[in-house]
């Protein structure tokens, strides 16, 4: 099945044949959640480590890696950059944070996400692929940072619109490894949802506002088409809970097109910001599906 899979992918035009790799991904997400101390914003020695240990993997795979830094009260803070291709024609943004709420391992929120990014630079560099892409690991997203100027996300999308940047869209990869077959697993920020999205929490979400834009929606015709597993699309206004709980918000702020990627976080997985948020929660399975229908879409 396998291979009848990649030969459809060949026939329909699509270059890209890589999958995502199940043991690597139990490998880095013992690597990101078993961390001496949590990586959170009062320990900026454990987020230096966590961004080192980013930095040393895009270094295997991407054109350019580097830094962007800055400073709260002394202390220095950073994003993790990885390019492919140039910055000169048009370049998609491909971003998840790094940082956890508290103190626990984050496996879900959002080691996943970030895991997405390191696989995703892996698969590209060998698939020798040209694409204007840049991945960026964002230091505080969680509070207390969170919808400030502060956010690592926030400093970013600022420096593309200051400097003019050519973007085509943002991808935000935000808690992309939890799920549950069982009836009764899924919530929603309005409890009629449910009747067109069903009671079991067994999809990835791609979430866009209103006004999305052109590359958003390509993106997400693309997952639709691409996906191994089910793909639930979800617009609404900025105003709905949970629609901009993630580094994209500050893309929109910016004027940039932007769309989430999620298992839902809270509306499904209850070890949302708890110390339960572990490895052992998550199915790796249906997490390297997400990474391959992500990395399929992007190249389509």
């Amino acid at each position: 099945m396998k291979h009848l899979f990649f030969l459809i992918l060949f026939l329909s035009g699509t270059k890209a044949c890589a999958q995502a790799d199940t043991m690597r991904i139990k490998e880095l997400l013992t690597e990101l959640t078993k961390t001496e101390k949590p990586r959170n914003y009062r320990n900026p020695d454990q987020l230096d480590q966590t961004a080192g240990f980013i930095y040393s993997y895009f270094r295997q795979y991407a054109d350019t890696v580097f830094y962007q830094t800055y400073s709260i009260d002394g202390i220095t803070y950073g994003n993790v950059i990885a390019r492919f291709g140039d910055t000169i024609n048009e370049r998609l943004i491909i971003g998840a944070h790094y940082d956890v709420c508290g103190n626990q391992e984050g496996a879900d929120d959002n080691a996943s996400g970030i895991i997405g990014l390191l696989e995703i630079a892996r698969m590209l560099r060998e698939q020798k692929q040209h694409q204007n892409i840049e991945l960026v690991a964002y230091t505080l997203e969680e509070p207390p940072f969170f919808r400030t100027e502060y956010m690592g996300s926030f400093i970013h999308a600022q420096s593309l619109k200051q400097s003019h940047a050519k973007i085509s869209g943002m991808i935000c990869l935000e808690m992309i490894g939890y799920f549950n077959e069982a009836k009764h697993t899924q919530d929603y920020p309005i409890g009629f949802l449910k009747l067109f999205y069903g009671s079991r929490g067994n999809y990835i979400t791609v979430v866009n506002q209103f006004s999305k834009g052109k590359p958003v929606r390509q993106f997400t015709k693309h997952m639709d088409r691409f996906a191994k597993l089910p793909v639930k699309k979800f617009n609404g206004p900025k105003s709905l809970t949970g629609i901009d709980f993630s580094d994209h918000l500050n893309y929109w702020k910016m004027g940039f097109s932007a769309c989430m990627i999620t298992d839902t976080a809270f509306y499904r997985n209850k070890n949302y910001h708890q110390k339960t948020d572990v490895m052992g929660t998550l199915n790796i399975s249906k997490m390297a599906l997400v990474i391959d229908g992500i990395f399929l879409s992007i190249l389509a």
